[in-house]
Formats: C-alpha cells, structure tokens, sequence
C-alpha cells in the first residue's frame, strides 16, 4: 500500500501591535518570524520538504511559508493558497486537501508529501483526530497545546490521499519551536 506524508503546521505568531488591521491581514510579530526561521532549518535537517503546500491565504500564514522555504537551497514547493483554510474546521480542512491533491495528480504531479499551513482551533482538532497511532507523549502534547509554528507529522497508508479519514495516520512526531534549540 502507498504511503503517504502530511505536516500539519500552525501559522506563525502574528502581530497585534496594530488594532485596526482585520485579523485576516495581520503579519508576524518578532517572535513569529524567529520561529519561522528556527522551523525551517528543522524542515531542511529532518528532509520533511514537502511536495505539495496547501496554504491559507491569510497574511500571517503567506509568512509563514515564504520563512520557511525561502532560505532552502531548493525552489519553493508547489503551493495552492485558498480562503477555504482561513479559520477552517477538520471537515473544511480535510476538503481543501482533496481538491489541492485532486488538481495535483490530474496535472500528472501526485504529491508525496503535503504540508497544510493554517489557523487554530481547526488544524489542532484535525491533528488530534488523525492519529491510530503514535507516540503517546506527543499526541498527549498535541491534546494539551498546539501553539504557533508547531508541527505535526503523519504517515498516512492509504491507496490515495482521499482516503485520508480521522483515525488512519500515524503521528510520527509532533515539534514546537520551544522544543528547537537555535
């Protein structure tokens, strides 16, 4: 059976310095940006460069993205940034992997490996819902606390990634930028 990787990575810490911005256009704060940073070097050492991300198109999640993969010695991944994972629950998350995965492997680019940069309380509610197996420390560490910039990588065995459904991944690791040493 094929298999299949999903990172499930938290925007960045925004920026509420300024209190007229709409939350959909705020930027990273300080701190957010240096997480970034700190997360792309642990994507580039641990090889979990992805094929396909799947982004929302909010302001904060747009940096998050350009942090993470523009110091790469490699290009940026494929991205497909859609309005539908700004502020999504599981089922609406679950739907804009389809139809990116679906679009992906009708031009003839099955991906591999897919990272969804996106908002909470959704991507944590998802995370927690995925795993049939795992580390118990860390799906115990993602039912507490999924903070900015923290990752969740699965393994997924399936046939393709529609068959993607709560209870069927593994939790492979689960990585907060706090855990990171600089």
């Amino acid at each position: 059976m094929p298999r299949f990787a999903l990172s499930l990575l938290r925007h960045a810490k925004s920026n509420w310095d300024d209190p007229t911005l709409p939350d959909h256009e705020r930027p990273l704060s300080p701190r957010g940006i240096k997480a970034a940073t700190r997360m792309s070097r642990y994507l580039a050492d641990e090889a979990l460069i992805p094929d396909l991300v799947v982004c929302s198109d909010a302001v904060r999640t747009r940096a998050t993205l350009a942090l993470l993969f523009t110091p790469l010695d490699h290009a940026m991944p494929r991205t497909v940034f859609t309005r539908d994972l700004y502020l999504a629950d599981p089922d609406q998350i679950l739907t804009a992997l389809a139809h990116a995965t679906e679009r992906a492997e009708q031009a003839g680019r099955p991906p591999r490996h897919v990272m969804i940069i996106a908002h909470n309380p959704g991507l944590q509610h998802l995370a927690l819902s995925l795993p049939g197996g795992g580390r118990r420390a860390d799906i115990e560490r993602l039912a507490q606390k999924y903070p900015t910039t923290a990752l969740a990588h699965f393994t997924v065995e399936a046939e393709n990634w529609s068959d993607l459904a709560p209870g069927n991944a593994h939790l492979d690791r689960f990585v907060t930028p706090k855990s990171l040493k600089d």
